[in-house]
């Protein structure tokens, strides 16, 4: 885990926040403004594509003819179908059409007709600039043989039918026929071609089909008559011996069985209508015969009785006299004469009622007993008639089957006839299905390309792929570019962005110390300059003292102004300059006074710029006047040596072995006095960690640190070799150096991660080789910073 400088808290995590509209917009606009270029380059690409496509594009016209499949024509020729018989075409059978026309029957069928094989648009170069490159280098690879004509009329059949658009509008039965050519006249000649010939081509199939249908029908039809003949005559035959008489269609026993049941029916009805009327009427005479108005009341549901004139006579005079009998009894009495005489009168209508009544049943009884016999009469001759069906119902049912096969013989006869008879008329009339609706015209512009939309698609695809292109470039950015970048994939401080500085952007040499020296002091006003320093052979002897060396002023002087490092004196107010005491004031900040810090430069990869930054924070930090001792440890790779002793014959890997004193190592610097211990690879060595690792080498900086302010360490690079990992006793703070844009945040963080020693000293990253103009694309702020024209008034030069 990276080593973080803020003290840990055991507070729950905060829940993310969502991106604001502002904070989304300026994200987006980062992005634009770092990809720009890419994104510019992208979508002029397609805009130049699109436009270069228009220049050399072939120009073509297309011209459409419609036809319409029309099924009411059909009727004409079908006599089996009603007049009023249109039922809709199928879905299946308009694509069906479609493939017809679409089919090589018809493509041959128009190439022929107008020689279409003769011309160069067919059977010749594919035309428009990729066509001609790309026949331009088959010529050169081969020498063409002329093609046979069956080669050239495929080739024209291929392109005829590349060309060629046939399709279905809507769900409608209107087929449009499309064709695409060089030619406006000879696109609209060839759609119209087409057309007119699946005209043509559905009449001859028509005819075809019908005259090879008449033929085969013609002698089907001969069989089918003999066979219709031969069944009719069998179902004759067969009655005759049977002795099967039929009429109306029905044979004559089952006629007479109907009859004879319909008529056994009608006779049970009648018989018992006539026991029903007995009974009733029977009923009424056995009711109690003092109740004189129970005859009287019942007489009422007998239909039969009130249609007698004497029982309804009669009844009227009884109700007339029940009347009268009533009102004289309220008027003179129960028991008067008149009323007495009255009532006997009424009892003598009763018993003539009464009596006739009993004729009546009589009457009742008479019926029912004829109705009994003829019932029986019925029902002995129905079983009569079902013996005689008995007896010849096997013989239907064969007669059934004889009677089947010459109704279906004869059936099929005459469908054979009315099919043979269709076809032969269907011969003499050309009528098809299809007509034309819309004959093609020539188009008056070319259909393609089509300029103005080409231009705007190549702008909409250019966008999209543009803002794609940058989008996937940006993301797949995974290098530090920003110093919050930096902060926050590390977990670290970035202690300073160094712009990069080109060797023909370096200022001329010749500045002098004193001048330089000079101008530090009136800007800055600091007091321990060049002047106050120890004198260097003080300090020089006081380490001989564990090292033993001779106390004399060494001779061996360095200057080191002509070097990238050189840039913090010869251009004390470059950025480059600013960025050295950045890193100087941030190390300043986390020592003691009183004690003496080193501080460990390394990289994760080589060629990051670590040495050059470790010399220039060195040069910096001796400008200012602190005493300053700037090592060489990068024992695989001594850099600085080569650059600023190259002369030099022993150095820290001699001392800490005993075979050198310090006295003979140290180099001084001419300009500012800065104290440099070189490192001289005699030759390779694979045990340069264990040396670093060393106790004599803890013991060394251990002496110089009482004698020194600062001491900055130039280390090998982390990821490639593991010398830097053996000085975590002897180095207090690290400081990483990380090139801008350039190295992998992957590889520093396992690069990190496999030091922890390192990782957990880690003070701070230094951002190197900035681009600055490019940095504004990154981070605004920090680029505007250093873009800002007003800055010139500190005092800066570049």
């Amino acid at each position: 885990m990276l080593h973080s400088r803020l003290p840990s808290v055991n507070v729950e995590a905060p829940e993310p926040e969502l991106l604001s509209i502002s904070d989304a917009i300026l994200a987006l606009k980062g992005l634009v403004s770092r990809q720009l270029p890419l994104m510019i380059f992208v979508f002029l690409a397609c805009v130049s594509l699109a436009l270069l496509y228009v220049i050399t594009a072939q120009r073509m016209y297309t011209s459409t003819a419609s036809l319409i499949i029309d099924s009411r024509k059909i009727s004409l020729m079908q006599q089996q179908q009603s007049a009023g018989s249109d039922a809709p075409i199928e879905s299946a059978m308009i694509d069906s059409q479609v493939e017809i026309i679409k089919s090589d029957t018809i493509a041959l069928s128009v190439i022929k007709d107008l020689r279409l094989v003769d011309e160069p648009e067919f059977t010749g170069d594919s035309g428009g600039l990729i066509g001609n490159v790309v026949g331009a280098v088959f010529s050169l690879i081969s020498s063409p043989t002329p093609p046979s004509e069956y080669q050239q009329l495929r080739k024209a059949l291929s392109r005829f039918a590349k060309n060629l658009t046939v399709k279905r509008v809507g769900l409608s039965y209107v087929i449009e026929i499309s064709y695409r050519s060089n030619s406006a006249d000879r696109a609209a000649q060839i759609s119209n071609a087409v057309a007119e010939a699946y005209i043509v081509d559905s009449l001859e199939a028509k005819y075809n089909a019908s005259r090879r249908a008449a033929v085969w029908l013609q002698d089907r039809m001969k069989e089918l008559r003999v066979q219709a003949s031969a069944a009719e005559r069998g179902v004759a035959d067969y009655k005759a011996k049977n002795n099967i008489v039929d009429a109306g269609g029905r044979l004559l026993s089952e006629q007479q069985l109907a009859e004879i049941n319909s008529a056994l029916t009608v006779a049970r009805a009648q018989r018992a209508e006539a026991q029903a009327r007995l009974e009733r009427i029977t009923t009424i005479l056995k009711a109690d015969d003092e109740d004189r108005n129970v005859i009287l009341n019942d007489l009422a549901t007998v239909a039969d009785t009130m249609q007698n004139p004497v029982i309804v006579k009669l009844r009227q005079t009884y109700l007339d006299y029940a009347a009268k009998e009533s009102d004289w009894s309220n008027r003179y009495g129960a028991n008067h004469l008149a009323v007495i005489n009255l009532r006997n009168q009424m009892r003598e209508i009763r018993r003539s009622i009464k009596d006739e009544l009993k004729r009546t049943a009589e009457s009742f009884k008479s019926d029912l007993e004829i109705a009994k016999s003829r019932e029986e009469a019925s029902q002995k001759s129905l079983s009569d008639a079902i013996n005689q069906s008995n007896d010849t119902s096997q013989a239907q049912i064969v007669l059934r089957d004889l009677e089947s096969n010459a109704q279906s013989a004869r059936a099929l006869s005459d469908n054979f006839l009315q099919m043979y008879m269709v076809s032969v008329q269907q011969q003499s009339f050309p009528i098809t299905e299809a007509r034309v609706i819309t004959p093609a015209a020539m188009s008056l512009s070319p259909s393609s390309p089509k300029t103005l939309l080409v231009l705007l698609g190549s702008l909409l695809v250019g966008g999209l792929f543009a803002a794609a292109s940058g989008f996937v470039r940006d993301m797949m950015d995974r290098v530090f570019r920003t110093a919050p970048q930096v902060e926050a994939m590390l977990g670290v401080s970035c202690l300073a962005v160094v712009p990069r500085v080109l060797p023909d952007e370096l200022p001329q040499s010749g500045w002098s110390k004193a001048r330089t020296v000079a101008k530090l002091a009136r800007i800055s006003g600091w007091r321990h300059l060049r002047g106050k320093n120890e004198p260097e052979q003080q300090v020089v002897a006081s380490i001989g003292s564990e090292y033993p060396a001779g106390a004399q002023l060494p001779s061996r002087q360095m200057n080191i102004t002509d070097t990238m490092s050189g840039v913090v004196t010869r251009a004390p107010f470059s950025r480059f300059a600013e960025a050295m005491r950045a890193v100087k004031m941030a190390i300043d900040l986390s020592r003691d006074e009183a004690t003496c810090k080193v501080i460990g430069i390394t990289s994760s990869l080589p060629n990051e710029g670590k040495s050059t930054i470790a010399g220039a924070i060195a040069q910096a930090s001796s400008m200012s006047g602190t005493r300053t001792l700037l090592v060489d440890c990068d024992i695989r790779n001594p850099s600085l040596t080569r650059r600023f002793s190259p002369d030099a014959q022993a150095g820290i890997v001699e001392l800490v072995l005993g075979q050198a004193e310090l006295k003979d190592l140290i180099w001084t610097d001419s300009q500012s006095a800065l104290h440099f211990l070189p490192c001289v690879l005699a030759s390779r060595s694979s045990n340069s960690a264990d040396l670093l690792a060393s106790a004599p080498m803890e013991r060394l900086f251990k002496a110089l640190r009482s004698h020194y302010d600062l001491i900055i360490v130039d280390m090998s690079p982390l990821a490639p070799v593991i010398d830097v990992r053996g000085t975590s006793r002897i180095v207090d703070h690290y400081t990483l150096v990380v090139e801008w844009a350039q190295t992998k945040i992957d590889i520093v963080k396992r690069s990190l991660d496999e030091a922890p020693g390192v990782q957990k000293k880690l003070m701070g990253v230094v951002l190197n080789k900035v681009d600055i103009g490019a940095l504004g694309r990154y981070d605004s702020h920090r680029g505007d910073y250093y873009r800002n024209r007003y800055y010139h008034r500190y005092g800066y030069v570049d």
